[in-house]
């Protein structure tokens, strides 16, 4: 599991792997599209809204989500060296039920 927690209204993802084309063609890593799903790993506390409420981000952790191409920034763990990807909870189109 990743060091890393993401603060305000941010979550932590783990983009899935894409391994193979739908003809069953395993394609290089380059000619690849990016996932755009992933499952939550760390899940910021939430923000502040103008009234000076709390609002927590409405995801929990393992929960599979759904998210645009380049939505994001990418970070590397220096734990496991495993790659992760930091989105605001808005970038997050829909989760998976």
């Amino acid at each position: 599991m990743a060091n890393i927690q993401p603060l305000a209204d941010r979550v932590l993802v783990k983009r899935t792997k894409a391994s193979t084309s739908k003809g069953g063609i395993l394609l290089p890593d380059s000619a690849q599209e990016k996932p755009k799903e992933g499952i939550v790993v760390a899940v910021g506390p939430g923000k502040i809204n103008e009234n000076g409420r709390h609002e927590p981000v409405s995801l929990e952790v393992g929960a599979r989500v759904l998210f645009s191409s380049y939505a994001g920034t990418e970070v590397k763990s220096p734990k496991d060296e495993e790659t992760y990807l930091i989105l605001n909870a808005d970038d997050i189109l829909g989760v998976f039920a």
